[in-house]
Protein backbone atom coordinates (compact mmCIF):
# COMPACT_ATOMS: atom_id res chain seq x y z
CA UNK A 1 0.00 0.00 0.00
CA UNK A 2 1.42 3.14 -1.03
CA UNK A 3 -0.08 7.12 0.24
CA UNK A 4 -0.07 10.09 -1.81
CA UNK A 5 -0.71 13.53 -0.39
CA UNK A 6 -2.40 16.44 -2.75
CA UNK A 7 -2.14 20.13 -1.83
CA UNK A 8 -3.79 22.72 -3.18
CA UNK A 9 -2.83 26.65 -2.28
CA UNK A 10 -4.42 29.17 -4.46
CA UNK A 11 -3.46 28.25 -7.88
CA UNK A 12 -0.97 25.82 -7.25
CA UNK A 13 -1.34 22.24 -6.70
CA UNK A 14 1.58 20.26 -4.86
CA UNK A 15 1.46 16.64 -6.11
CA UNK A 16 4.16 15.04 -2.85
CA UNK A 17 4.75 11.04 -3.74
CA UNK A 18 5.65 8.90 -1.26
CA UNK A 19 7.50 6.02 -2.52
CA UNK A 20 5.78 5.01 -6.62
CA UNK A 21 2.48 6.32 -6.90
CA UNK A 22 0.72 5.77 -9.89
CA UNK A 23 -2.27 7.52 -11.64
CA UNK A 24 -4.04 5.40 -13.44
CA UNK A 25 -6.09 8.16 -15.26
CA UNK A 26 -7.36 12.06 -14.73
CA UNK A 27 -10.39 14.11 -15.74
CA UNK A 28 -11.02 17.82 -15.43
CA UNK A 29 -14.08 19.49 -16.12
CA UNK A 30 -13.36 22.38 -18.18
CA UNK A 31 -14.38 25.93 -16.68
CA UNK A 32 -13.23 28.09 -19.62
CA UNK A 33 -10.42 28.65 -22.02
CA UNK A 34 -8.39 31.21 -20.53
CA UNK A 35 -4.59 30.14 -18.67
CA UNK A 36 -6.03 31.52 -15.88
CA UNK A 37 -7.86 28.80 -14.76
CA UNK A 38 -5.02 26.55 -15.19
CA UNK A 39 -3.62 25.68 -12.25
CA UNK A 40 0.19 25.00 -11.53
CA UNK A 41 1.50 22.00 -10.49
CA UNK A 42 4.54 20.37 -8.68
CA UNK A 43 5.11 16.80 -8.68
CA UNK A 44 7.51 15.51 -5.78
CA UNK A 45 8.09 12.25 -5.94
CA UNK A 46 10.47 10.71 -3.39
CA UNK A 47 12.30 7.21 -4.66
CA UNK A 48 11.30 3.84 -2.52
CA UNK A 49 10.45 5.90 0.25
CA UNK A 50 7.62 3.49 2.50
CA UNK A 51 4.58 5.25 2.97
CA UNK A 52 4.92 4.78 6.75
CA UNK A 53 8.06 6.17 6.94
CA UNK A 54 6.67 9.72 7.80
CA UNK A 55 6.70 11.66 11.42
CA UNK A 56 2.84 11.76 11.09
CA UNK A 57 2.53 8.28 11.21
CA UNK A 58 4.87 7.56 14.55
CA UNK A 59 6.56 4.23 13.38
CA UNK A 60 9.97 5.53 14.28
CA UNK A 61 9.82 7.94 17.04
CA UNK A 62 13.47 9.62 16.32
CA UNK A 63 11.77 10.21 12.83
CA UNK A 64 10.56 13.87 12.26
CA UNK A 65 9.48 15.42 8.37
CA UNK A 66 7.41 18.31 9.36
CA UNK A 67 7.25 19.96 5.60
CA UNK A 68 5.84 16.52 4.34
CA UNK A 69 3.67 16.11 7.34
CA UNK A 70 2.65 20.07 6.42
CA UNK A 71 1.73 19.25 2.79
CA UNK A 72 -0.31 16.37 4.25
CA UNK A 73 -2.18 18.55 6.78
CA UNK A 74 -3.24 20.90 5.01
CA UNK A 75 -3.75 18.67 1.72
CA UNK A 76 -5.73 15.16 1.29
CA UNK A 77 -4.04 12.26 1.89
CA UNK A 78 -5.31 8.66 -0.17
CA UNK A 79 -4.92 5.77 2.57
CA UNK A 80 -5.69 3.26 0.10
CA UNK A 81 -3.33 3.26 -3.20
CA UNK A 82 -1.87 0.20 -5.39
CA UNK A 83 1.04 -0.62 -7.20
CA UNK A 84 0.47 -3.09 -10.31
CA UNK A 85 4.16 -3.04 -11.10
CA UNK A 86 6.36 -2.05 -7.83
CA UNK A 87 9.76 -1.46 -10.34
CA UNK A 88 10.85 1.77 -10.52
CA UNK A 89 10.72 1.87 -14.38
CA UNK A 90 7.14 0.64 -14.50
CA UNK A 91 6.07 2.58 -11.55
CA UNK A 92 7.39 5.85 -13.49
CA UNK A 93 6.26 4.99 -17.10
CA UNK A 94 2.54 4.38 -15.78
CA UNK A 95 2.49 7.78 -13.78
CA UNK A 96 3.70 9.61 -17.46
CA UNK A 97 0.61 7.55 -19.31
CA UNK A 98 -1.61 6.42 -17.38
CA UNK A 99 -0.78 2.81 -18.59
CA UNK A 100 0.09 -0.64 -17.32
CA UNK A 101 3.41 -1.68 -17.92
CA UNK A 102 2.10 -4.13 -20.41
CA UNK A 103 0.57 -0.86 -22.56
CA UNK A 104 2.88 1.23 -22.51
CA UNK A 105 5.96 -1.30 -22.75
CA UNK A 106 7.97 -0.41 -19.70
CA UNK A 107 8.68 -4.02 -18.20
CA UNK A 108 11.73 -3.53 -16.37
CA UNK A 109 13.92 -1.12 -14.95
CA UNK A 110 16.25 0.96 -17.17
CA UNK A 111 15.28 -0.80 -20.46
CA UNK A 112 13.40 1.39 -22.73
CA UNK A 113 11.17 4.66 -22.52
CA UNK A 114 7.19 4.62 -22.86
CA UNK A 115 5.79 3.35 -25.79
CA UNK A 116 5.14 6.62 -28.04
CA UNK A 117 1.79 5.59 -29.34
CA UNK A 118 0.39 5.60 -25.72
CA UNK A 119 -0.83 8.65 -24.18
CA UNK A 120 1.90 10.91 -22.38
CA UNK A 121 0.89 13.87 -19.78
CA UNK A 122 4.47 16.11 -20.73
CA UNK A 123 3.19 16.21 -23.72
CA UNK A 124 -0.72 16.49 -23.23
CA UNK A 125 -0.04 19.11 -21.02
CA UNK A 126 2.30 21.18 -23.36
CA UNK A 127 -0.49 20.78 -25.90
CA UNK A 128 -2.81 22.82 -22.99
CA UNK A 129 -0.45 25.25 -22.86
CA UNK A 130 1.75 24.26 -20.01
CA UNK A 131 5.26 24.94 -19.37
CA UNK A 132 6.91 21.57 -18.20
CA UNK A 133 10.28 20.94 -16.51
CA UNK A 134 11.50 17.63 -15.44
CA UNK A 135 14.52 18.09 -12.55
CA UNK A 136 15.11 14.65 -10.89
CA UNK A 137 15.49 10.79 -11.55
CA UNK A 138 13.83 9.45 -14.83
CA UNK A 139 15.42 6.09 -14.84
CA UNK A 140 13.44 5.12 -18.21
CA UNK A 141 15.28 4.04 -21.33
CA UNK A 142 19.03 4.30 -21.70
CA UNK A 143 20.82 7.79 -20.90
CA UNK A 144 20.44 11.13 -19.74
CA UNK A 145 19.56 13.28 -22.87
CA UNK A 146 16.57 15.30 -22.44
CA UNK A 147 13.00 13.76 -23.27
CA UNK A 148 10.23 15.19 -25.58
CA UNK A 149 7.45 16.72 -23.32
CA UNK A 150 9.79 19.02 -21.10
CA UNK A 151 10.78 22.99 -21.72
CA UNK A 152 13.00 22.29 -19.16
CA UNK A 153 15.64 19.06 -18.66
CA UNK A 154 17.92 18.53 -15.74
CA UNK A 155 18.35 14.77 -15.02
CA UNK A 156 20.94 12.01 -14.46
CA UNK A 157 22.03 8.40 -16.51
CA UNK A 158 20.19 5.70 -14.53
CA UNK A 159 19.69 5.97 -10.75
CA UNK A 160 22.55 8.81 -10.27
CA UNK A 161 25.02 9.60 -7.80
CA UNK A 162 24.32 11.26 -4.25
CA UNK A 163 27.70 13.12 -4.22
CA UNK A 164 29.27 15.57 -6.52
CA UNK A 165 26.59 13.74 -9.72
CA UNK A 166 27.19 13.97 -13.02
CA UNK A 167 24.13 15.78 -14.60
CA UNK A 168 22.09 16.54 -17.79
CA UNK A 169 20.86 20.28 -18.24
CA UNK A 170 19.12 20.19 -21.67
CA UNK A 171 21.63 18.41 -23.69
CA UNK A 172 24.46 19.61 -21.87
CA UNK A 173 26.71 17.51 -19.31
CA UNK A 174 28.74 18.69 -16.58
CA UNK A 175 29.45 17.32 -13.15
CA UNK A 176 27.80 19.46 -10.34
CA UNK A 177 29.49 19.67 -6.63
CA UNK A 178 27.47 18.77 -3.65
CA UNK A 179 24.72 17.08 -2.48
CA UNK A 180 21.89 15.50 -5.01
CA UNK A 181 18.82 16.60 -3.42
CA UNK A 182 20.04 19.95 -2.50
CA UNK A 183 21.23 20.21 -6.11
CA UNK A 184 18.07 19.29 -7.41
CA UNK A 185 15.74 21.29 -5.27
CA UNK A 186 17.99 24.15 -6.00
CA UNK A 187 17.50 23.53 -9.87
CA UNK A 188 13.41 23.78 -9.24
CA UNK A 189 13.45 26.92 -7.27
CA UNK A 190 15.37 28.12 -9.98
CA UNK A 191 13.13 27.86 -12.90
CA UNK A 192 10.48 27.89 -10.23
CA UNK A 193 11.30 31.49 -10.22
CA UNK A 194 11.93 32.38 -13.67
CA UNK A 195 9.10 34.80 -15.24
CA UNK A 196 6.77 33.45 -17.46
CA UNK A 197 3.21 33.87 -18.91
CA UNK A 198 1.94 30.31 -19.14
CA UNK A 199 0.36 28.03 -16.37
CA UNK A 200 3.26 25.42 -15.69
CA UNK A 201 3.73 21.99 -14.13
CA UNK A 202 7.08 20.62 -12.60
CA UNK A 203 8.32 17.15 -12.13
CA UNK A 204 11.08 17.23 -9.31
CA UNK A 205 11.49 13.54 -8.89
CA UNK A 206 14.39 13.18 -6.21
CA UNK A 207 16.56 10.06 -6.13
CA UNK A 208 16.80 9.88 -1.87
CA UNK A 209 16.22 7.83 -0.04
CA UNK A 210 17.00 4.99 -2.37
CA UNK A 211 19.93 2.94 -1.65
CA UNK A 212 22.60 3.14 -1.05
CA UNK A 213 21.10 5.74 1.83
CA UNK A 214 24.05 7.95 1.62
CA UNK A 215 23.28 11.15 3.16
CA UNK A 216 24.45 14.34 3.28
CA UNK A 217 27.65 14.85 5.19
CA UNK A 218 25.93 17.43 7.37
CA UNK A 219 23.05 14.46 8.59
CA UNK A 220 25.31 11.52 9.12
CA UNK A 221 24.78 11.31 12.32
CA UNK A 222 21.89 13.04 12.95
CA UNK A 223 20.23 9.47 13.86
CA UNK A 224 23.07 7.77 15.11
CA UNK A 225 21.31 6.33 18.20
CA UNK A 226 18.18 4.96 16.17
CA UNK A 227 17.35 1.39 15.68
CA UNK A 228 15.61 0.06 12.66
CA UNK A 229 14.53 -3.19 13.18
CA UNK A 230 14.41 -5.39 10.37
CA UNK A 231 11.85 -7.06 8.59
CA UNK A 232 10.93 -11.04 9.14
CA UNK A 233 12.08 -11.67 5.48
CA UNK A 234 15.11 -9.30 5.32
CA UNK A 235 17.70 -11.70 4.88
CA UNK A 236 15.46 -14.33 2.98
CA UNK A 237 17.47 -15.69 0.30
CA UNK A 238 14.72 -16.43 -1.73
CA UNK A 239 16.43 -20.16 -2.36
CA UNK A 240 12.33 -21.34 -2.10
CA UNK A 241 10.57 -19.06 -4.06
CA UNK A 242 9.85 -19.24 -7.70
CA UNK A 243 12.25 -18.51 -10.61
CA UNK A 244 11.14 -15.14 -11.40
CA UNK A 245 11.12 -13.94 -7.61
CA UNK A 246 15.09 -14.83 -7.20
CA UNK A 247 15.47 -12.78 -10.77
CA UNK A 248 15.42 -9.46 -8.38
Amino acid sequence: MKKKVIKKHGNLIILSGVSMIIFSGMSCTKKDNTESTKPNIVFILTDDQAWNTLGRYDRYPFLKTPNIDRIADEGMVFKNAYCTTSLCSPSRASIMTGCYAHTNGVYVNGYADPDPKVPYLPTILQQNGYETAMVGKWHMGHGDQPRKGFDYWLSFAGVGRYVDPPLNENGTKFIKKGYMTDILNDYALQWLKKPRNKPFCLFLWHKAPHTPFTPASRDSAAFSDARVPNYKNWYDDMANKPRWMRRL
